[in-house]
């Protein structure tokens, strides 16, 4: 008989019922089980209770400290708003800073400023407890670095439109319903964002400017505009009857509506601005709400036209003074009188009206 024969023999073989019934735990061992994990939490108990305090207590402090920042954040954009208010007392301050407009900057600000104190405070707040977890910050503090310096890389086009941004609002360079200059492009401003400002151009288009582009803005809102018409005459005309007609345009323009609500002063004749060979240029200019002069200029041709009419007054300029001076001066040729035909016994007018020569009768 062979080894494995023996071996087999001896060997009690598994049956069906010990193989899949499973093994029921004993009450010594649920006792055993309930000790250590008692034993466990005895021994670790003090160490959770600290560590959870300790969280609690960070999150309690970061929550109350949120809510404060902000407030006082909400305060001192409230009192600088109230304090630019009572800065602009008469009625030019009114129409140069609109209070509307003054409260949707310092909504502005106010949430940028408080959303950046909300960062700094909750990431702050989070990585202490992650501290106290007694989790090594040093590797996530490096990798953190890492990616800050590759995207401050890649994005830097973004973080220079963000702050350009932020400084546009602050400063209160322009905003909705300004037409401004951006140099880049031009037109009314219709939407101010803190990476990109909208304008519309006079075509209707929509420009989407980026803030880091703009190196130089010209506000054509802000303040006052300035009308200047110049009105070109004939150099022979009378000084006098034609700066008392100007007067009496501008004079009547500025008493009627609604030119009187446009116009921010009187329109004065300044006087001659040049002098031509042929002609000469008078100008006259008054101070007019923003982005309303190119009304106003067109208005006051309109009138000087119309006075200059019924004065007599002649408006020249460029070729239409040449032409007049030309048709105006005598033609020194007027009185000759053009060669005749017959002058000439070659001609063949001369010719032809020469007598015949009598013919030779024979009979």
């Amino acid at each position: 008989m062979s080894l494995s024969a023996v071996l087999s023999a001896d060997a009690p073989s598994p049956t069906p019922s010990e193989s899949q019934t499973p093994r029921v735990p004993s009450l010594q061992d649920a006792q055993e089980t309930a000790g250590n994990a008692a034993g466990w939490v005895e021994e670790n108990w003090s160490t959770w209770l600290a560590i959870g305090l300790r969280v609690l207590l960070i999150v309690v402090i970061a929550a109350v400290l949120r809510v404060m920042v902000r407030r006082a954040i909400t305060k001192l954009i409230d009192r600088m708003s109230r304090t630019g208010q009572s800065m602009d007392g008469g009625a030019l301050g009114g129409l140069l800073v609109n209070a509307e407009r003054r409260r949707q900057r310092s909504q502005a600000i106010g949430s940028v400023l408080r959303s950046v104190a909300s960062f700094l405070i909750l990431g702050t707040a989070a990585l202490m407890v992650l501290g106290t977890f007694q989790i090594n910050l040093a590797p996530l503090l490096a990798s953190a670095g890492v990616a800050g310096v590759a995207i401050g890389f890649g994005a830097r086009n973004l973080v220079t439109d963000f702050l350009s941004g932020v400084f546009m609002i602050l400063e209160d360079q322009y905003g909705v319903g300004d037409t401004i200059d951006a140099g880049v492009a031009s037109g009314e401003v219709i939407e101010v964002g803190l990476r990109v400002t909208k304008l519309r151009g006079d075509s209707g288009e929509i420009w989407y400017v980026r803030n880091g582009e703009v190196k130089r803005i010209g506000n054509l809102s802000q303040g006052w505009a300035t009308a200047n018409v110049d009105v070109t005459v004939r150099a022979d005309e009378d000084l006098d009857r034609v700066r008392a007609t100007l007067g009496e345009v501008a004079e009547k323009m500025g008493k009627e509506e609604p030119w009187n609500e446009l116009l921010w002063g009187p329109i004065e004749v300044l006087g001659l601005d040049s002098v031509l060979l042929d002609s000469m240029v008078m100008r006259v200019s008054g101070k007019t709400m923003p982005g309303k002069s190119l009304t106003v200029e067109r208005e006051l041709r309109w009138r000087v036209k119309r006075a200059f009419d019924a004065a007599g007054i002649r408006i020249v300029g460029g070729a239409t003074a040449a032409e007049d001076l030309e048709a105006s001066a005598p033609d020194p040729a007027a009185g000759v009188a053009p060669p005749s035909a017959y002058a000439s016994t070659a001609s063949p007018q001369s010719v032809a009206a020469s007598p015949l020569p009598p013919s030779n009768i024979t009979k």
